[in-house]
């Protein structure tokens, strides 16, 4: 067994406020925590990994080629691989979320980025 306490998890914060934590990770899946002030974006992208973004706290929308959802505390979404998408926090309120990605990946997704 591997535990990962949140104070301890491998954090970067690819733009400033957004900040994702690694809690748990193998080649077959992967767990990042997440936060968004009000008002961030990610840019659209996509990627080989399906997922599965809960959120925890506050409000977040999916925006893909061909739809958006609006998702508060609790609700989830998943996405196909090569899906693309963005995920913007639409609400007031810091926004706390979990992605899991299958297959797993690392941080290196969007350090690696040009």
């Amino acid at each position: 067994m591997k535990a990962t306490t949140i104070e301890d998890a491998e954090t970067y914060e690819p733009e400033e406020g957004w900040q994702r934590k690694s809690l748990a990770e193998s080649d077959r899946f992967s767990f990042e925590w997440f936060e968004k002030p009000p008002g961030h974006s990610s840019p659209m992208h996509d990627h080989e990994n399906e997922q599965v973004c809960v959120v925890l706290k506050g409000e977040l929308t999916i925006y893909t080629e061909d739809d958006e959802v609006t998702l508060t505390e609790h609700d989830a979404a998943h996405l196909e691989s090569w899906e693309e998408h963005r995920v913007e926090n639409t609400g007031d309120e810091l926004a706390i979320g979990l992605d899991v990605f299958a297959p797993g990946r690392s941080f290196d997704f969007w350090t690696d980025r040009e």
